[in-house]
């Protein structure tokens, strides 16, 4: 039994690091630009994060969307925002994050705030769901879903996951 405890806490210890380091390229290679290209309404950075085989899908609308369809709906929003002189944040928080070798999943919560040009701000939350896949070395969006839940995902909600770093 002592033999089997040890292994188990061998095995956490090594585990542990990698995943950080996992983490660390995800937010680096995903997120960070991800973030960037939303808030910036930079629809090439936004999608250059996203695999050529990504699946959207937003749950609430319960639409499905490939690369294309996908890349044309970011880009007519994008457009539509900027021409109207709005602009859009979104902050991420996460409750779930977990990677092997070739795929990640990363589960959380999303605030995304649109902001018009006369200073009045709305605030929209939802849960996220993200499948990764390394292509080539780099960490891609292979699957995003989201959804409000009914409206049930909050301000609480947010507060409650965790911070990306």
């Amino acid at each position: 039994m002592k033999r089997l405890l040890v292994a188990f806490f061998t095995l956490i210890a090594f585990t542990a690091p990698a995943q950080d380091e996992t983490q660390k390229e995800i937010i680096d290679q995903v997120w960070r630009p991800f973030i960037k290209g939303f808030n910036d309404s930079n629809t090439d950075l936004f999608m250059s994060v996203h695999s050529r085989d990504v699946i959207r899908s937003s749950r609430d609308d319960k639409s499905i969307l490939n690369y294309k369809e996908y890349l044309e709906m970011q880009r007519r929003g994008d457009e539509k925002l900027l021409a109207k002189g709005s602009k859009k944040i979104i902050e991420l928080r996460f409750s779930e994050r977990f990677a092997s070798n070739d795929f990640a999943i990363n589960v959380g919560i999303f605030k995304t705030s649109i902001i018009l040009k006369n200073g009045q701000q709305s605030d929209y939350y939802g849960r996220f769901h993200v499948i990764m896949r390394k292509e080539s070395g780099y960490w891609k969006i292979l699957v995003d879903t989201d959804s409000t839940e009914g409206r049930t995902i909050d301000e609480r909600s947010f507060l409650n996951a965790a911070p990306m770093e």
